[in-house]
């Protein structure tokens, strides 16, 4: 199949025109003027990225596509041992695999230990495409034991893998986008997709706001299981974002956030301490 045999070119290309459309949208159309200097955030943002692709490329070497296509070989999970048609596996398996993604979200929030490894992800003290890839490489690590897991408890085929994590990192961008959505627009496609006024609320500093709309691309997670949250309290302009424990960007250099987890204060973030509904402070 071409997008198993050409994977590399599949995803390179899909990221590069998904960042270029939206790098475009936030120079264009910006939702909110950025608070930092975005040259020494992108810097961050983008040198984690190298980080991480580097460490994933040395521990998992064949990544969830991998071990899919093994689990197809060796007819492990669910859906290489019952009588399904290949597409009807394929859709149901990006199906499960986002809403995995959707419980491993709630999981890094409700676990104080996992919380931590979380929170330079929303230490950022602004809000665009790069903070959709800025996550810590243990995050990431544990990130992937979990889909690998996934991919192989269900059996999904090496196709529906490919197509989620591209979906996912291009959702992922665009959620985290700095781009003006019409409201008229934006209330049709949250009906779809996660858009980012949508996901801006979780990157709030209030806590009873960053613990709610946990999804990245379907939207519907977050209705159903009662993490949605319509609208920030302070609106999208006045909102602030990031922790209100890490304020001062001289503190969130690219060292020091691979740190954070270790040295940074949790602050009353973790679910399981101030619960969903928590307060506004």
């Amino acid at each position: 199949m071409f997008i198993i045999e050409n994977e590399p070119i599949v995803r390179l290309g899909c990221f590069m025109g998904i960042f270029l459309a939206v790098a475009l949208g936030e120079f264009f159309v910006p939702r909110r003027r950025l608070s930092t200097s975005k040259a020494s955030r992108w810097f961050i943002n983008l040198g984690i990225v190298i980080i991480n692709t580097f460490i994933l490329r040395i521990l998992f070497p064949v990544a969830a596509v991998g071990v899919a296509i093994i689990a197809t070989q060796r007819d492990w999970g669910l859906f290489n041992n019952v009588g399904i048609p290949h597409w009807g596996a394929v859709v149901l398996s990006v199906i499960i695999l986002d809403f995995a993604i959707y419980l491993q979200h709630v999981l890094f929030h409700a676990v104080p230990i996992l919380w931590r490894l979380h929170m330079m992800h929303h230490a950022d003290l602004d809000f665009d495409l790069t903070t959709g890839s800025r996550f810590h490489p243990i995050e990431i690590m544990i990130s992937m034991v979990i889909k690998m897991a996934v991919v192989i408890l269900v059996g999904a085929p090496a196709v529906s893998v490919i197509i989620f994590e591209v979906v996912l990192n291009a959702t992922s961008m665009f959620n985290h986008g700095n781009v003006f959505v019409p409201l008229d627009i934006d209330g049709v496609l949250r009906l779809i997709v996660v858009t980012p006024d949508m996901h801006r609320v979780h990157h709030s500093v209030f806590p009873f706001e960053t613990n709610s709309n946990f999804g990245f691309n379907s939207p519907w997670w977050d209705r159903l299981m009662g993490t949605y949250r319509d609208q920030p309290k302070m609106g999208h302009e006045g909102m602030t974002i990031g922790l209100n424990q890490f304020r001062d960007p001289s503190g969130l250099t690219l060292f020091k956030i691979l740190a954070l987890p270790f040295t940074g204060k949790t602050g009353n973030y973790a679910i399981n301490r101030r619960g969903i509904a928590g307060t506004d402070v």
